[in-house]
């Protein structure tokens, strides 16, 4: 393979094959790939805006059957600091959400041995009765696959009804590697990788807007990363012409801190920040039929993640005014409405406020500014 040809054949937005995305990874320097990825960042995305959101991860419950090594947030059933979070805290987390500028719930728990169909669908149905505004993007495509097991369902039937319940959007939450041998050893209580494809191919058939993620840098090899990146292209290019399907792709590196993986099998997240931004480049050359690529600061830092925005990305995601599953295995970045915005800017990019759908929104005009606490 020529290094050379596969980047031009990238810039003329060519579906390169997993063997051309790792012989990329393995040969092309990281200036080749961040001149690429912007290149093809600038065609996708011409207005030179990042964007960027306000929202809140509120978690349904910790209580989770699925025991994933890397994951320090679940509590097995029964256990003393297990709970189901109730009406009158998403109310004053709601209320609060609006008062700091937010939009949004992105709501997600675990596999709850107990929480059906109906507990979902009766839970939307009271927020957006509470709070018709409020954009509920909710669960992920193991949760969607664990309540269908329990009800006997079909993903389609599980999703027409949270979608008629009031669910607006679904995060690609769970997906980590799609290869299954290292679901196997990483989140072996979770659905396959196949199955979570299917769980987002109902998703694009029902018009349901979806994105998708990659957790990196543990026991995978990089020809694992690179087929997950070609199957997540495939379901896209399956959509139905006028859905939004995989709106956007967020990778990031494993956070090991206390986690399973790293007391007992001594995997440590070694992901550089060199690395990270390829891997930002790469998805943005391997998923041309994906318009948004994220960079998670978060995960990775400021730093970095400025950086990635010259590398293909350009999205900032949210200031996450509350986040509990990825903040309890480490990551420990964190953002304000005005950091953000100063963030972007000192990158060279107007920050832009945007929706779920990448609907552009006004900043509010009293924006109370949120002071962080985790």
């Amino acid at each position: 393979m020529n290094t050379a040809d596969l980047l031009q054949r990238a810039l003329h937005f060519d579906f390169l094959s997993l063997e051309e995305g790792v012989h990329l990874y393995h040969h092309a320097d990281t200036a080749s790939l961040m001149f690429v990825a912007n290149e093809l960042r600038k065609i996708q995305v011409p207005s030179g805006k990042v964007t960027w959101q306000i929202d809140r991860n509120v978690n349904t419950t910790n209580v989770c059957i699925a025991n994933c090594k890397f994951c320090n947030f679940f509590r097995r059933p029964g256990h003393e600091e297990s709970y189901i979070t109730d009406i009158e805290t998403y109310k004053v987390k709601i209320e609060e959400t609006f008062r700091l500028g937010g939009d949004q719930l992105l709501l997600q728990g675990g596999h709850h041995p107990d929480l059906g169909l109906a507990f979902y669908a009766d839970l939307f149905k009271k927020l957006k009765e509470l709070y018709p505004d409020l954009k509920l993007h909710a669960l992920g495509p193991p949760e969607i696959a664990h309540v269908a097991k329990l009800e006997g369902l079909t993903h389609t039937e599980v999703l027409k009804a949270l979608k008629e319940a009031g669910m607006d959007s679904l995060p690609g939450a769970g997906a980590e590697i799609l290869n299954d041998r290292v679901r196997r050893l990483i989140s072996k209580g979770k659905c396959g990788g196949q199955e979570w494809l299917d769980v987002m191919r109902a998703c694009h058939q029902l018009d349901i807007t979806t994105s998708a993620t990659m957790m990196f840098g543990h026991v995978e090899t990089i020809e694992e990363r690179f087929e997950h990146l070609v199957w997540i292209r495939q379901v896209q290019s399956e959509k139905p012409a006028d859905a939004n399907g995989f709106l956007a792709f967020i990778p990031w590196p494993f956070q090991d801190d206390g986690t399973l993986l790293k007391r007992l099998r001594g995997i440590s997240n070694t992901v550089t920040a060199d690395e990270y931004i390829r891997m930002i480049a790469l998805s943005r050359i391997m998923l041309p039929n994906i318009k948004n690529i994220q960079a998670s600061w978060l995960t990775v830092g400021k730093t970095t993640a400025q950086l990635c925005l010259h590398a293909g990305a350009n999205d900032f995601g949210s200031i996450m005014i509350e986040e509990n599953v990825v903040s309890a295995a480490g990551a420990p970045h964190r953002f304000t409405a005005k950091g953000i915005q100063e963030s972007i800017r000192a990158a060279g990019f107007e920050p832009q406020l945007r929706g779920q759908k990448y609907n552009y929104r006004d900043l509010p005009e009293h924006l109370e500014e949120q002071v962080i606490t985790y």
